[in-house]
């Protein structure tokens, strides 16, 4: 059963991993505790470039895609 989201949630997922990704790289600075600014790094760089592979990967096919913008109800 796939999960469905809010078109508003939907959109602006990639730019919140981004964003966790930027906090996370922060964190990284400020932290200084066993082995958490690796940690914090690591999961900041995958955050950002999880953010921007998805927000690529959704402008290529809307692009590339003649279908959107055209209502399902026609």
């Amino acid at each position: 059963m796939p999960m469905w989201v809010s078109r508003p949630i939907y959109e602006s997922l990639p730019y919140l991993y981004m964003l966790a990704g930027a906090a996370s790289l922060a964190a990284s600075m400020y932290i200084n505790h066993w082995y958490w600014p690796t940690i914090c790094f690591v999961t900041g760089v995958l955050c950002l470039v999880a953010g921007l592979v998805v927000l690529l990967k959704r402008r290529d096919y809307r692009v590339t895609d003649g279908r959107v913008g055209q209502r399902e109800d026609r």
